[in-house]
């Protein structure tokens, strides 16, 4: 009687042993699951994010690039300005100034038409 009982208390604590073999399984899938749906959604958010950075990025390139430009083109000017001969001719067409001694020529609009 003695071996009948040792062999259904080896096959208990060999079903004990398949029990907590199962329990662990059971454990560590379940941490992977959230682990993984974790980081998915950290992936899935952080794709977002980057896509709009990037917009963003791309916005503010384009606005550098303008404000590069008129900042070029406000440079030309200052030089320009700089040449007596530039300013004579603003002076000119602007305002009607005209050198001592220098008879202006005025060709109205109706006239240039008859020639």
């Amino acid at each position: 009687m003695h071996k009948a009982t040792t062999s259904a208390s080896s096959k208990t604590q060999a079903s004990n042993q398949m029990a907590g073999a199962r329990r662990r399984i059971r454990l560590w899938l379940g941490f992977m699951i959230v682990f993984l749906g974790w980081a998915g959604y950290t992936y899935i958010s952080q794709s977002g994010e980057i896509g709009v950075k990037s917009q963003q990025l791309e916005e503010r390139k384009a606005s550098m690039a303008a404000a590069t430009q008129s900042l070029d083109q406000l440079k030309y000017e200052i030089n320009r300005l700089q040449d007596p001969e530039y300013i004579g001719q603003i002076a000119m067409k602007k305002y009607g100034l005209y050198k001592p001694g220098e008879i202006p020529v005025r060709v109205s609009e109706s006239q240039a038409g008859n020639d």
